[in-house]
């Protein structure tokens, strides 16, 4: 089997020692103040020998966030919080981006600032999907959230739109600040940034709804001021194009991705980071689009969804991709590249300890070197 996964990488003028990403994962431990903990630090520390961690979702600002104990990037005990990570990983080795998130109206009343509804490209419910909630914000111990479905948004006003972009600008400076290495845009998914240029969930008829330029324009504004502030080379965006997830459609995904992505190439970011679907009877991605994407774009193209050892040898050696990111397969194997590489079988992950809790299913798998 080719070895490729495992040869260096040049992203941005940042090296990394192989192309196995750790792609962004929820975990719900963020302590008081939604501020990264200790074991934050430790659990993405035990991870650092991916050639490129990209962390969890991190609200942007407080109205951006749309699960319990999720963390944030909007205040100083946050990046102080974060540089206590940064540090961790850098000193076992590591290279880590920030994932900059604003979950839009996928959200619940009592995560808004004041209770308010959370706010949205239009007015629109996604019926039947949900958020994990605290139930009792002032005492309920840490995992003990509930899911529910998400509250009624309300549509954004064009002149609050600036506010949200410069909400991203901000938590890009503030990565930065916080040690980070680079920015992810998280415009997958069904959150805001998705939710703006799928035409299903954005209905509006100002300058950010109705054609497909309009439609994109909320990505490239949010684009242009986080490369503005952390570097093009160190700001890479996230994609789910033909996937349906948490609501969203589009009726024709590919002229719109390869138009996203041919925006993105204008900018420079220095990757796309594409989300497949990843459940076992899923639509593949036809090879065409992806062929497709790399003609409209040049920089780096990460994959991630349910790779293998196998498959991500075949994406990286047909030249559509650079690096994949194994997602829950890290979970389990803080170690995961040394046992991709060795063929070790893999520890399984624990679900019931995916989101929220304390240390077990989090920072308990044990490496190689320990006996796992």
């Amino acid at each position: 089997m080719s070895a490729a996964l495992f040869e260096p990488f040049d992203l941005g003028g940042l090296r990394l020692p192989n192309r196995v990403v750790m792609p962004p994962m929820t975990r719900a431990r963020a302590g008081d103040g939604e501020v990264p903990t200790r074991m934050m630090a430790d659990y993405y520390a035990q991870r650092a020998s991916a050639g490129l961690i990209v962390t969890e979702g991190i609200q942007v600002s407080p109205d951006g966030q749309g699960y319990a104990w999720t963390p944030g990037l909007h205040t100083q005990a946050q990046v102080a919080g974060w540089r206590a990570v940064t540090a961790a990983v850098h000193a076992a080795g590591g290279r880590i981006f920030a994932q900059l998130w604003h979950v839009g109206r996928l959200s619940h009343v009592s995560l808004q600032p004041g209770g308010a509804a959370p706010v949205a490209p239009s007015a629109l419910v996604a019926d039947g999907v949900q958020v994990f909630i605290d139930p009792d914000r002032l005492g309920a111990a840490a995992g003990a959230g509930q899911k529910v479905q998400h509250s009624a948004p309300r549509a954004l006003g064009t002149d609050e739109v600036k506010g949200i972009v410069d909400a991203f600008a901000r938590a890009a400076g503030n990565a930065m600040a916080a040690g980070f290495d680079g920015v992810e845009l998280h415009a997958a998914n069904g959150y805001l940034i998705h939710q703006f240029i799928d035409a299903g969930t954005n209905l509006r008829t100002d300058r950010y709804g109705g054609s497909l330029a309009n439609r994109l324009r909320f990505l490239d504004e949010v684009a242009r001021a986080v490369a503005a502030v952390a570097g093009p080379g160190r700001t890479g965006v996230r994609f789910s194009p033909l996937t349906t997830q948490q609501g969203t459609s589009d009726a024709t995904p590919q002229s719109t991705y390869l138009a996203a992505a041919r925006m993105m190439d204008g900018i420079g970011v220095a990757y796309l980071h594409i989300a497949q679907a990843d459940w076992d009877d899923a639509p593949p991605m036809p090879a065409a689009f992806k062929e497709a994407l790399r003609l409209v774009y040049s920089g780096a193209m990460i994959y991630a969804g349910h790779y293998d050892r196998a498959r991500a040898e075949e994406a990286i050696g047909k030249g559509w991709a650079d690096l994949v990111g194994f997602g829950r397969p890290f979970i389990a194997n803080p170690d995961l590249p040394l046992r991709l590489r060795s063929g070790t079988a893999l520890n399984g992950g624990d679900p019931s300890s995916y989101f929220g809790g304390g240390a077990r299913g989090y920072i308990d798998y044990p490496p190689l070197a320990a006996g796992g």
